[in-house]
């Protein structure tokens, strides 16, 4: 059965030099800009993880979390998402139960295993053990969360009759992220949803699911979407461009496409929007590009765009938030059958 998907923005907190905001002043400015998108309809808001980077990438998204659950009202706030490996997993339950308490049942915890050998490193975990990480990891939060002592005995944790507390009344939502099949087909068996990126893995997903004796309807995706919305795309991807090659090549950099031996870096800010994740739409592209998403996929619950590119001036950001908000959100709800057409 189709159920209502919500609409909204992601953010990685980045703030590269050179820039004309300090930490304070970006972090400032995002709220504020997160508290007028709800104004203007968004529904949800997405962070993301990552250590160790020059530009300040989100360190430390529950406590942004808990910031924006103070100067929002109704926004669902998620994770897409954290490296539950390189966390402990009880220490991450009493947060992500705190913020469950703090927000009034607002927030849903997506992981995802993490790549980068340099913070696997540093936090003292070995990038084979993963799998194994994961699992362990997600049985310790569904146990912190019951009321019940946690007891685990595993390959990687121990940990027998333990009481976590704070309980929240509203469980957050494990949601689980990946691009590899493997990955997918974990979330399939042991998440509550997928998060996806780039609309990269929902026909593995559906699979998985059925491979699993699951009925579709039994699925949710929470879809990180690389689109990029103005009545002008041609001017935009001028804007952008710089923006997009930076973002793009630095993931590439990582490995997250691959190992960064094998996979090129992009030449130019327009070869990364003509060729990567991105979709450069006007809003008529947009909004048959959206219904039709969410006409084959009625497991998707939630659809959220980057709001600001890694260095991208804020104004940027505002204009095509409003875009969004105004021209193109409504016109796809229109579209959808009452019930996916949540507000």
């Amino acid at each position: 059965m189709s159920a209502p998907v919500k609409f909204g923005l992601w953010y990685d907190f980045r703030n590269p030099a050179p820039s004309k905001y300090s930490f304070e002043d970006l972090y400032s400015e995002y709220l504020k800009q997160i508290a007028w998108a709800e104004g203007m309809g968004l529904q949800s808001v997405w962070l993301t993880e990552h250590h160790f980077v020059e530009d300040g990438y989100t360190p430390s998204p529950l406590v942004v979390a808990a910031a924006i659950g103070e100067c929002t009202r109704s926004m669902q706030i998620g994770t897409n998402l954290m490296l539950l490996p390189l966390a402990d997993p009880v220490r991450l339950a009493e947060d992500a139960a705190t913020l469950s308490i703090l927000t009034k049942g607002r927030f849903d915890l997506g992981v995802g295993l993490g790549y980068r050998e340099l913070e696997f490193n540093y936090f003292k975990r070995d990038l084979k053990h993963r799998p194994s990480l994961m699992e362990e990891g997600v049985e310790i939060l569904r146990q912190a969360w019951s009321g019940k002592p946690v007891n685990v005995q595993g390959k990687r944790y121990a940990v027998h009759d333990l009481p976590v507390r704070p309980v929240p009344k509203v469980t957050p939502k494990i949601l689980m992220g990946g691009m590899a099949e493997p990955a997918i087909a974990r979330a399939a068996r042991i998440g509550d949803g997928f998060l996806s990126t780039g609309g990269i893995g929902h026909d593995v997903y559906i699979k998985a699911l059925e491979a699993q004796g699951k009925p579709r309807s039994a699925g949710a995706i929470y879809a990180g979407h690389w689109g990029i919305i103005s009545a002008d795309p041609e001017a935009e991807t001028r804007k952008v461009a710089p923006y997009a090659l930076y973002q793009t090549n630095a993931y590439v950099s990582w490995g997250a496409f691959g190992p960064p031996d094998q996979v090129p870096l992009f030449p130019t800010g327009e070869a990364a929007l003509r060729d990567g994740l991105y979709e450069v739409w006007d809003g008529d592209t947009a909004v048959r590009e959206l219904v039709k998403l969410l006409t084959d996929y009625p497991e998707i619950r939630d659809v959220h765009f980057w709001a600001q590119l890694p260095g991208e001036p804020m104004d940027q950001g505002n204009a095509r938030i409003e875009y969004l908000a105004t021209q193109v959100l409504p016109r796809v709800r229109a579209a959808l059958p009452p019930v996916r057409a949540a507000r």
